[in-house]
């Protein structure tokens, strides 16, 4: 078998104006300095907890939880208005529906992203029950511990040696290695090539296109080595 984990922000779905808008409106809303767009997509990826303590370190626990309980009123309300932005990479949904309709390929996502954002993007892009596990920050410790990994491994079944995380930050690079996973880096995303390649990253694409020969070079290779 094949275990294909799927990041969510920044690899699937191009999300960046939403959440540099929610954040903004979250930072307003507590009277603190919204953070440049730049920076919150460096956090882009962790728990919203753990991001909202990157972008104010300084802060105390009870203000960086009221922050990011702001920052979900903020997403919901802006995933409501019928200009809201988050369209899905050139090629993911084909590319998806091509893996899911492979023999012995199984499907996973792994990301920051709460359930009931993960939920809202599958339903509304016609992609429920494509994913076998959805392993999300509700229930699990941040990117990078390799938790989320761990866990769409063990519940289907698969060796590190026969699963491959793809993901546009360090992050997910740090995470898959830690789980002895195989980590491709998307060119598209949120972090540059250059990180992708420091943190550990076994292969990096430029396109979707390039993703299902990638996967089955890096998984032939390790069944090579065994």
């Amino acid at each position: 078998m094949k275990l294909v984990i799927f990041d969510c922000d920044g690899t699937i779905v191009d999300s960046q104006h939403a959440i540099s808008a929610a954040m903004e409106a979250a930072f307003n809303a507590h009277g603190l300095v919204a953070p440049e767009r730049s920076r919150v997509v460096e956090v882009v990826g962790l728990s919203l907890i753990n991001a909202v303590k990157e972008l104010i370190p300084d802060a105390e626990h009870d203000l960086v939880v009221r922050v990011a309980e702001t920052y979900k009123d903020a997403f919901g309300n802006l995933r409501r208005q019928a200009a809201h932005e988050e369209p899905l990479f050139p090629l993911a949904i084909e590319t998806i529906h091509q893996l899911s309709s492979t023999p012995g390929v199984v499907l996973g996502i792994a990301t920051g992203k709460s359930r009931r954002g993960v939920d809202a993007i599958l339903e509304r892009e016609g992609l429920q029950g494509i994913f076998e596990t959805i392993q999300t920050a509700d229930n699990n410790p941040s990117k990078p511990h390799p938790g989320m990994v761990l866990q769409a491994m063990s519940q289907t079944g698969a060796r590190p040696s026969q699963t491959v995380m793809v993901g546009d930050t360090t992050f997910d690079m740090q995470m898959a290695v830690a789980a002895r996973a195989h980590a491709v880096g998307v060119a598209w995303g949120y972090h540059p090539r250059s990180s992708l390649q420091a943190s550990g990253a076994h292969a990096l694409i430029e396109c979707y296109s390039q993703l299902p020969a990638t996967i089955d070079r890096l998984i032939a290779g390790a069944e090579r080595a065994q």
